[in-house]
C-alpha cells in the first residue's frame, strides 16, 4: 500500500507468532492441533508474585512511573546482578522495559547508524535481524551448525568483525537451540572482543535460570570485566518466573547507553506497566524455589523429547544445555514424500506438511537462519509432548 513506510519492506512478521496463530485458527476450526511453536512456560506465575500485584493495585500503584522503571525495582535488579552474576551496577545503569524485546530494541534504536553491522550467530531468535533492520543496521549472520553444537567459534567471530561492526548479539542458553556456552567458551569469545574495542556486546540472558545437567551459566561481562564498559546485559522475568504476559524485561550497562535507551522509550511506550513492575520486584526479591521446580520439569521434558525425536526416522536431535527448545536436523527427511503426497524439499515444507497431516505445529529452521531443521518448544505437559512426538515419529516413518 503506497502510504505505508518503506521501512516495512526490510522486515517481516514474527514467524513464531505466525505459527502459534495458525495453530490457534486450526484448533478453533475443530482440528486436533498440538502447538509446539510458542516459547512460553505452561506454568502459572507463582502465587506470591500475583499477590504482590494485587497489593499494588489496592495501594493505588496505578499511575505513571519513571520512564524506565521504579527505583525499588532498579535496586532489586542491581542486587540480582550482584548476587547471581558478580556484576556491579548502580541504579542509573539499569533500565526496565516492556519485556526483554524492548530492551534490545531500545539499545539498537539508540545506537545504530545506517550501515552499522551487527553480528548475529545463527540459529538466532527470529526478532534479532529484523530489529537491526528497523534501526537501519546491517545484520551479519554468523552460522553455527550442528557439528559445532550450534555455537560459534572464536575464529569465526574474528573473521566476521569489520570496521563497521557495532554489536555482537550473544544469547546463551539459546533460543532456538538451547545451546549454552560454558565459561571457557565465553572466555574464548571475549578474548577476541578485547582485540576489537569498537565492538559492543548485547548479551541476551533471558534463559539464564533454565539450564541442565550441572551446566553453569556465564555472561560475558562477568567472564571478562574488561568488557563491562561496552556490554548491555539484558534479562527479564518472563521465562524464569512464568511471567510472559506481564511484559517486564531489564538491562544494565554504561550509564550513557542507558540514558539514550530511556530517551527512545520515552517517545514510544513510556513506562512499563506499574503493576507488573511491582510483581517483578516480588519475583526478584521473594522466594526463588519456583525456579528449581520448573527447571526439573523442563529437564524431564527435554529428556523425553530428545529421546523420542532421535527415534524418528531422518531426524537428529542434539541434547541442549538449557532453555526449553530443541532444534533437530531434518536433513535425513529431505527429498522424500509424505504420506499425504507432499515432497519435503526444505524445512518449511516439512513443517507445513507435519501440521496439515498430523496437527503438530513447529517452527521451520529457515526462520531462525539455519536449515534444514525445526524448532520445538517443550514448554508444555509431558502427556502432550509424548503424543506430539509419537505423531512426529509416525510422520517421519511414513516418508518415502
Amino acid at each position: 500500500m503506497p502510504f505505508l513506510s518503506a521501512t516495512l519492506d526490510r522486515v517481516k512478521p514474527s514467524t513464531t507468532i505466525a505459527v502459534t496463530n495458525k495453530a490457534r485458527e486450526m484448533r478453533a476450526a475443530g482440528r486436533d492441533v498440538i502447538g509446539l511453536g510458542a516459547g512460553e512456560p505452561d506454568f502459572d506465575t507463582p502465587d506470591h508474585i500475583k499477590e504482590a500485584a494485587k497489593r499494588a493495585i489496592d495501594a493505588g500503584k496505578t499511575k505513571y512511573t519513571a520512564v524506565d522503571g521504579i527505583p525499588e525495582l532498579k535496586a532489586a535488579i542491581c542486587e540480582k546482578f550482584r548476587r547471581e552474576n558478580r556484576l556491579s551496577y548502580r541504579p542509573a545503569q539499569v533500565t526496565v522495559g516492556t519485556g526483554g524485546k524492548q530492551i534490545l530494541y531500545n539499545a539498537l534504536m539508540a545506537t545504530l547508524n545506517p550501515g552499522d553491522e551487527v553480528i548475529i550467530p545463527a540459529p538466532y531468535w527470529v526478532s534479532y535481524p529484523d530489529m537491526v533492520l528497523l534501526g537501519g543496521g546491517v545484520p551479519v549472520i554468523l552460522p553455527a551448525g550442528i557439528a559445532n553444537g550450534y555455537k560459534i567459534t572464536p575464529e569465526a567471530l574474528e573473521a566476521a568483525i569489520t570496521p563497521r561492526t557495532k554489536w555482537l548479539i550473544f544469547n546463551s542458553p539459546s533460543n532456538p537451540t538451547g545451546a549454552g556456552y560454558a565459561a571457557a567458551e565465553v572466555r574464548a569469545l571475549t578474548d577476541v572482543l578485547l582485540r576489537h574495542p569498537h565492538v559492543w556486546v548485547m548479551s541476551d540472558d533471558m534463559y539464564e535460570h533454565i539450564a541442565y545437567d550441572g551446566f553453569t551459566f556465564a555472561t560475558p561481562a562477568a567472564v571478562e570485566p574488561g568488557l563491562l564498559g561496552r556490554t548491555l546485559t539484558a534479562n527479564g522475568v518472563s521465562k524464569a518466573y512464568a511471567m510472559t504476559g506481564w511484559r517486564i524485561g531489564y538491562g544494565a550497562g554504561p550509564e550513557a547507553l542507558i540514558r539514550a535507551m530511556a530517551i527512545v522509550q520515552s517517545q514510544s511506550t513510556s513506562n512499563p506497566c506499574s503493576i507488573a513492575q511491582y510483581a517483578a520486584l516480588a519475583a526478584l526479591t521473594g522466594p526463588q524455589d519456583y525456579i528449581a521446580t520448573a527447571r526439573a520439569a523442563f529437564q524431564r521434558r527435554r529428556d523425553l523429547v530428545v529421546s523420542m525425536l532421535n527415534q524418528a526416522r531422518g531426524l537428529s536431535c542434539p541434547t541442549p544445555e538449557g532453555a526449553f527448545y530443541v532444534y533437530p536436523s531434518i536433513a535425513g527427511c529431505l527429498g522424500r514424500t509424505s504420506a499425504g503426497g507432499v515432497r519435503i524439499d526444505d524445512d518449511a515444507t516439512f513443517a507445513a506438511a507435519l501440521l496439515e497431516e498430523t496437527g503438530v505445529a513447529v517452527v521451520f529452521g529457515a526462520a531462525f537462519g539455519l536449515s534444514p531443521a525445526i524448532r520445538i518448544s517443550y514448554a508444555t505437559s509431558d502427556d502432550i509432548l509424548e503424543e506430539a512426538c509419537r505423531r512426529i515419529q509416525t510422520f517421519c516413518g511414513g516418508l518415502r
